[in-house]
């Protein structure tokens, strides 16, 4: 097991409030008592910190703003002063991957617009937690973002260190960089996925967690043949990358009309798919 360092500022959270996208959001771990709508790592996170406050009787409160599609400016202008409204002891903060896919991007304006709203959040005396990107240099077609995907983990480090936000590696977890943790679109990741990468957050933040095996890769299996990779790539090209270049051109998002689904501070039900985690870590 890796060696964890103890956290800067040890403390028990209450109001944990998530700001992002379609990753914070869940997709596409899908929940299955809500037709359309997802779970994802912040969920399981915030099952973890509800069960772990309730042990030790202390109050806990989650909201999740994230809503998919958005774009960084988005994210903040529509997030950022509704999340702080909601007096968070703990921000997660994941923000410009859409930005990353687009042709023309400006990374050191996506990383300061990123860098003023930590200081911003940080200045309430919130803990703040940021994500890496994943390593994309396996996944068929989508490999061609990954040079911008290096610069964006490279910078948000710079963030973390300047900021005295927890920064979590999604990066280097080897245990992704398989299509098994990963949706058919191969940009959001399947609900094993998003197991593991709460595991890592609750492990950057010095807790336990219930995915104990979250940084070793699965099982290996029989990769496709070459016929089966060319094929599995067209399937791809038709049914995600051509609508997605579609909504782009007509100025759609999939996010339009979409509302986040935690606005405010409430209680965690614990969900079947959520990490509790274990007495001792």
């Amino acid at each position: 097991m890796p060696v964890r360092p103890a956290p800067a500022r040890p403390r028990q959270w209450e109001r944990f409030v998530a700001v992002g996208d379609s990753f914070t959001e869940g997709m596409v771990d899908e929940d299955p008592r809500r037709e359309g709508e997802y779970v994802g790592w912040a969920d399981r996170v915030a099952a973890a910190l509800a069960a772990r406050n309730e042990a030790e009787g202390a109050p806990f409160g989650y909201a999740n703003l994230a809503i998919r599609g958005r774009l960084i400016d988005a994210v903040l202008d529509e997030q950022l002063d509704a999340a702080l409204a909601l007096r968070p002891d703990l921000v997660s903060l994941s923000a410009g991957g859409n930005d990353v896919l687009r042709p023309r991007v400006s990374m050191l304006g996506v990383m300061g617009r990123l860098e003023a709203a930590v200081e911003q959040i940080r200045a309430t005396g919130a803990d703040v937690l940021l994500f890496t990107a994943p390593d994309v240099s396996w996944v068929s077609m989508v490999n061609r973002v990954h040079p911008r995907m290096v610069e964006y983990t490279a910078e948000l480090w710079g963030v973390g260190q300047r900021t005295g936000a927890f920064v979590v590696d999604v990066y280097t977890m080897r245990s992704l960089r398989d299509p098994r943790m990963w949706g058919e679109d191969r940009i959001h990741f399947s609900s094993e996925g998003h197991a593991r990468i709460a595991a890592q957050v609750l492990w950057t933040l010095g807790l336990p967690f219930e995915v104990r095996d979250w940084v070793e890769p699965l099982e290996e299996v029989a990769p496709l043949s070459r016929f089966g990779s060319m094929q599995a790539d067209r399937e791809w090209v038709a049914s995600h990358l051509r609508p997605w270049i579609r909504r782009r051109l007509r100025g759609e998002s999939s996010g339009d009309q979409r509302f986040a689904k935690r606005p405010e501070i409430g209680p965690v039900v614990r969900e079947p798919q959520a990490p509790i985690p274990p007495a001792d870590d």
